[in-house]
């Protein structure tokens, strides 16, 4: 927990406002760093270049790739093998980089909150600055919300009210800048209902921020805003209610997005656009990246810089799922390559979702960097369908069929019903979010688990490059590995965690 809690690298950071790697160029004096608006503007800034970076690689793929839709290729190194093979535990190295990474970012924006509140009880700011620095507050809010968000749907148990207010079943939560090394004063875990209370309450304050502010500007009410805006705000709050089973709230704040006819549906011949040169209709908030601010790679997880590797690649279940043949989706995600694999060539479908936008090339070799589309409307109907799907199939199957619609040529509306609608939904959310990151997230609240299909028939010689450990993983349902550990380190250095470690590690 010290090396999280004091951390001040990420401060310093900010301060540069870009590279998240870079180290500070000298020490932050904490009573100074901020004393005007372009300081804050540049804090601001760094928070931006955060949320370009945990919305990129690793936190991206590592829960996809330890879930049932891709196999290990024998010759990846074992890159992400933990995570493929199914031997995560307390000590994993990449998780507990996750986490501490994660508090980093909530400690640079408690810093910016702290100042912003001190700044705003101070008269001495014009009205037009107030709502300046009450934009930059609820921004800050925003990027402390997401990553307590992360944090619980990754490190925390499903929320249900049977533990909701059970002590150690939450998040460790920090909300004053007050770095210290005397380790009685670090918080244990609270309980899911103190996290969720403490994000839904940034992400109100966020949501009013943002609104005042788009009174006299609303520049980033658009696709592909680079900025926070109300919309971004109901869009992870939707998202955060279907987590918690909150149904009614989750349809809401889909259902106003939709409604406001901003962001559409990508049109299918515009579809594949989308992931190749990150424009279109649909993306809500999508950080900007230029060749020389760049996030991290999230399709390197997947695809050699030579073209004939790859380090994972899609289960013959996973390419079966889409079986309507004017499925846009199957030619914008799936390619053949031929690998080549401990001296053998070997034809098979790779993930390209990822390709890299190649105005965000730095050399003639594939990076495989693109910008992320955090929040985007293939999400939103579906968390609108399924939010429904119990109480309102009518509904549902509306926000389903017209999903499919932008994605299917020459698509014809189907009903369902029952665990039928359910079944599809979840089902399209398979088809459409692969690779985004939330295969995990779905199959702990769905309460189910998987078993991966060892064989490729689409081209036996496949099943000789397969890593053996992970070829046909299987998780139970409920299975612990669903829910990350807390690391190891944070563990032994803070007290307060004594006995708070989630089940199974």
């Amino acid at each position: 927990m010290k090396k999280i809690f004091l951390a001040l690298l990420m401060v310093g950071a900010l301060v540069t406002s870009c590279d998240m790697d870079k180290k500070p160029y000298g020490s932050l004096d904490n009573d100074t760093a901020i004393q005007n608006l372009n300081d804050c503007r540049r804090f601001r800034n760094g928070l931006y270049s955060s949320m370009r970076s945990l919305t990129t690689g690793g936190y991206v793929n590592y829960p996809e790739i330890q879930m049932d839709m891709f196999h290990g290729v024998s010759n990846n190194g074992n890159r992400i093998g933990e995570f493929s093979n199914g031997n995560i535990n307390s000590a994993t190295r990449d998780i507990a980089t996750i986490w501490g990474n994660l508090y980093s970012i909530i400690n640079s924006a408690n810093f910016i909150i702290n100042k912003m509140d001190e700044m705003l009880a101070n008269n001495e700011y014009t009205a037009e600055e107030r709502t300046e620095l009450t934009r930059y507050d609820g921004e800050a809010k925003f990027v402390r919300a997401y990553c307590y968000y992360w944090l619980i749907d990754h490190y925390c148990e499903t929320y249900s009210a049977s533990i909701a207010q059970t002590r150690g079943k939450g998040l460790p939560l920090v909300t004053v800048y007050n770095p210290t090394g005397d380790s009685s004063k670090y918080p244990g875990r609270s309980t899911q209902d103190e996290t969720y209370k403490l994000i839904n309450d940034d992400l109100t304050d966020a949501y009013n921020a943002l609104l005042e502010y788009e009174k006299t500007d609303n520049e980033f009410i658009a696709p592909n805003a680079a900025y926070f805006s109300s919309y971004a705000v109901l869009a992870l709050q939707a998202r955060i209610a279907l987590l918690k089973g909150d149904n009614t709230t989750a349809l809401s704040k889909a259902e106003t997005i939709i409604k406001s006819q901003i962001y559409k549906l990508a049109e299918i011949k515009a579809y594949e656009a989308m992931w190749t040169k990150d424009e279109g209709t649909e993306a809500i908030f999508r950080p900007f990246m230029s060749t020389t601010e760049l996030g991290s790679s999230t399709g390197g997880a997947y695809l050699s810089t030579k073209l004939d590797g790859a380090d994972y690649i899609p289960t013959f279940d996973m390419l079966s799922m889409y079986e309507d043949e004017g499925d846009v989706r199957f030619d914008a995600f799936f390619t053949v390559w031929k690998l080549a694999v401990d001296g053998n060539n070997v034809q098979a479908y790779v993930f390209k979702k990822f390709p890299g936008n190649e105005s965000l090339k730095t050399s003639a070799t594939p990076n495989y960097i693109n910008m992320p589309k955090v929040f985007r409307m293939g999400e939103i109907y579906l968390i609108a369908a399924e939010a429904a799907a119990t109480t309102n199939p009518t509904l549902a199957n509306k926000y389903l069929n017209e999903l499919r619609s932008k994605r299917i040529t020459g698509y014809e509306e189907i009903n369902y019903s029952g665990q039928a609608l359910i079944q599809e939904i979840r089902n399209e959310r398979l088809k459409e979010l692969i690779g985004e990151g939330f295969r995990m997230s779905d199959l702990r609240r769905w309460g189910i688990g998987f078993q991966r299909n060892p064989d490729h028939p689409e081209n036996p010689a496949i099943n000789n490059i397969i890593v053996p450990n992970g070829r046909n993983l299987s998780y139970p349902a409920g299975d612990y590995r669903l829910v990350w550990p807390i690391p190891s380190a944070e563990m032994e250095t803070n007290p307060q965690l004594a006995g708070q470690q989630n089940p199974g590690y």
